[in-house]
């Protein structure tokens, strides 16, 4: 078995996080997905809970011991039958699970697109700072490395999961697609080369995802996905080389790929309008996949 490595961008890594509208998970369907949970945790039972950044209201959530897909359905008379798996980001300690998760979930939701939020394991959080906790570990790169391998499984289990129940929610097997957000980005780039036939997505999105693929030990499969890849150049996480890097290894195995990188935008911002051009990258990845044919505007 090949051993994975990944190299991690600096220490403010996933600190940037932003306000946005807050959707709640009770509001949908919400199933348990099977990724191996016992090898991964070492509390399972653990309580998962919802915390707010005291400046921005944004909503976390953190201690995630059981992997999940919250199911977000498009109205039956626009389902076009496509499907995103949606990896909210936050640096493997919490899940920035609106902006990142379910606003992502009802705009795609609404051009037709099945979606499912995946909340993926985290490290366990024993305060109410969890990023603060986080980035004065002494460990950090141990700490996200080992976040990565945990939560990487529950990216593969998400998107077998749809393929196994495509007709259960009027979804083509042959049109499941995963979209990640910083450390969600890691984890669809790292499902969109190393998964198999079952887990493998038919497109695949990576959103300021800080990602090496010769240092984590990968390379483009044969059979890779087309790739979405988006960030901007101000983002103090600096991935506007990892982004062309992983463009380029994609373009030279022969692989479609869409590269987009803004001038402004900083890190973290997903739904978040900050009146800039990079506010419309959703319509952009509407579009890509409207190109693929995966979807129609």
């Amino acid at each position: 078995m090949t051993t994975h490595r990944i190299v991690l961008v600096p220490a403010m890594l996933f600190v940037w996080l932003v306000i946005a509208p807050t959707v709640h998970a009770d509001d949908f369907k919400v199933v348990p997905i099977d990724a191996g949970v016992a090898s991964g945790s070492a509390k399972p039972d653990r309580p998962e809970r919802d915390l707010k950044d005291p400046r921005s209201q944004q909503r976390w959530v953190v201690n995630v011991a059981r992997p999940t897909l919250t199911v977000v359905r498009p109205p039956a008379d626009k389902a076009n039958g496509a499907a995103v798996v949606i990896c909210p980001g936050g640096g493997f300690a919490i899940l920035s699970i609106d902006s990142e998760g379910f606003e992502v979930a009802k705009f795609l939701a609404a051009r037709g697109i099945t979606c499912f939020v995946l909340k993926y394991r985290l490290m366990e959080t024993k305060t109410n700072s969890p990023l603060i906790e986080l980035f004065t570990r002494k460990d950090l790169k141990e700490a996200i490395a080992s976040g990565f391998k945990n939560a990487t499984p529950d990216g593969l289990a998400a998107v077998r999961y749809v393929h196994e129940h495509a007709r259960e929610y009027g979804v083509d097997p042959d049109r499941v697609g995963i979209l990640g957000f910083s450390a969600g980005g890691m984890i669809a780039l790292a499902v969109a080369v190393r998964g198999e036939a079952s887990s493998r997505p038919a497109f695949a999105a990576s959103i300021y995802g800080p990602y090496d693929l010769e240092a984590a030990g990968d390379k483009v499969p044969g059979d890779a996905p087309p790739l979405f890849l988006l960030a901007a150049q101000d983002d103090p996480l600096k991935l506007s080389s990892p982004c062309v890097a992983v463009y380029q290894a994609w373009v030279a195995a022969h692989k479609k790929a869409e590269l987009h990188l803004y001038t402004k935008g900083g890190h973290g911002f997903g739904m978040n309008k900050q009146g800039l051009p990079i506010d419309t990258w959703a319509d952009r990845y509407v579009d890509w996949l409207t190109l693929l044919k995966v979807t129609k505007k």
